[in-house]
């Protein structure tokens, strides 16, 4: 069955860099699109970033443009978001999925804390 594994979380200072993995399983990776959302203490889920099958297209949401890069090894069935500048808005849960139009498989979460 479809399985999304996220890693990497934690705690960074403002300014600062985390980068998440999500280790997939179960479908054919290379082929589909993924996504990471976001969702802050108390608010609703929010997109992220995603990327397609190939690794050369690649789209953002304005407020982490330029700040964080995503990217996929299709020989290791591994997505990645590396975030740099951290903000303590960027404090969430972060999740990978599998699609972009319609997100049929989740991860658990990986928690991201932007604090001094």
């Amino acid at each position: 069955q479809v399985q999304l594994v996220e890693s990497g979380g934690g705690l960074a200072q403002p300014g600062g860099s985390l980068r998440l993995s999500c280790a997939a399983s179960g479908f054919t990776f290379s082929s589909i699109a993924m996504t990471w959302v976001r969702q802050a203490p108390g608010k609703g889920l929010e997109w992220v970033s995603t990327i397609y099958g190939g690794g050369r297209d690649t789209y953002y949401a304005d407020f982490v443009k330029g700040r964080f890069t995503i990217s996929r090894d299709n020989a290791k069935n591994t997505l990645y978001l590396q975030t740099t500048s951290l903000k303590p808005e960027d404090t969430g849960i972060y999740y990978c999925a599998k699609g972009f139009t319609t997100l049929d498989a989740w991860g658990q979460g990986a928690l991201v804390t932007v604090s001094s």
